[in-house]
């Protein structure tokens, strides 16, 4: 006769994959990072032109940094990947405040790390068994996400394409300005990031125009990217949100 199974031995044979993990109490969910994202957008163009601007800039850029880690964060693995990329993005960027000659390797680490978050946002939203607010979230954050890659690739372009005032016509510099300070300079973060969310969303105003080809070819992969992305997006929502619910039904009572 068998003997019965004791809690503790049917608990324990559970397989890892059905425990909870106890990373996930700690990971910030979709919605808050997404907040986070807001904010420093919108607190973006009060703070370039604020004494401490740059120094509540890096804040909000450290605290958006932290909460992609903790929203992305779903295994061990991938939590200590994030934090590995986030770490020299952080350093770099704080550096960079008290050496402006570190703002490359700011942008370059920077890219690094939202490239990885951007990656891990898409991997959740197309792996997703059905539309919730979580996947709604994931969306939004991924299409603002956007936007900060190519304003850290606008930046790291007009760094390493400086302007000669003595000799304009062979180094003009990556961008030419039509409205306000037409004198040519770098882009500041406040014009990056206009410049990047104007051409994501293709409107062009023209004010700021990519000069150089590196420039310009970013400016035609964002426009392509951000199309793109909006459609495959839409239609993936669409087919999670026509699609039966995976989860079984109850039987009723």
């Amino acid at each position: 006769m068998s003997q019965p199974i004791k809690p503790t031995e049917a608990a324990g044979s559970r397989s890892t994959a059905d425990r909870p993990s106890r990373i996930g109490n700690f990971r910030t969910s979709a919605a808050q990072f997404l907040g986070a994202l807001i904010l420093m957008l919108f607190a973006s163009p009060f703070l370039d032109e604020s004494v401490y601007g740059q120094a509540v800039d890096i804040v909000l850029m450290t605290l958006v940094l932290v909460a992609g880690v903790l929203a992305v964060g779903r295994s061990h693995r991938t939590l200590v990947l994030a934090v590995v990329l986030m770490l020299p993005a952080v350093a770099a960027r704080w550096l960079s405040h008290f050496q402006p000659h570190w703002l490359p390797l700011t942008s370059l680490t920077g890219l690094i790390f939202i490239g990885f978050v951007e990656f891990q946002l898409l991997h959740f939203i197309f792996r997703a068994p059905r539309v919730n607010s979580e996947v709604l979230c994931a969306g939004i954050s991924g299409y603002l996400l956007l936007g900060i890659l190519w304003m850290s690739a606008y930046r790291l372009v007009s760094l390493l394409n400086p302007v000669d005032l003595n000799n304009l016509a062979l180094h003009p510099g990556a961008f030419a300005y039509t409205v306000g300070a037409t004198t040519p300079h770098s882009l500041s973060q406040f014009e990056a990031y206009y410049f990047s969310f104007i051409t994501l969303s293709t409107v062009g105003y023209g004010d700021i125009t990519p000069l150089s080809n590196g420039a310009r070819t970013l400016a035609m992969m964002e426009a392509m990217t951000g199309t793109l992305y909006m459609a495959v997006l839409i239609s993936r929502l669409v087919a999670l949100h026509s699609s039966p619910d995976p989860r079984p039904h109850e039987p009723k009572g």
